[in-house]
């Protein structure tokens, strides 16, 4: 799936990905939930109840 895991933490780095739209990547599969902490620095937020 594009984007993978090197382009998703690249355009996070240079600030143009939230943390929202790096969960959502995680919603669709393109990574996992251990790479969204690796990319945001946060466990990834278990409940989706605002």
């Amino acid at each position: 799936m594009y984007p993978g895991f090197e382009s998703i933490k690249y355009f996070y780095d240079i600030n143009c990905y939230t943390n929202e739209d790096i969960q959502t990547y995680v919603e669709l599969d393109a990574i996992d939930k251990e790479q969204y902490e690796e990319i945001t620095g946060e466990k990834y937020p278990e409940s989706q109840a605002e």
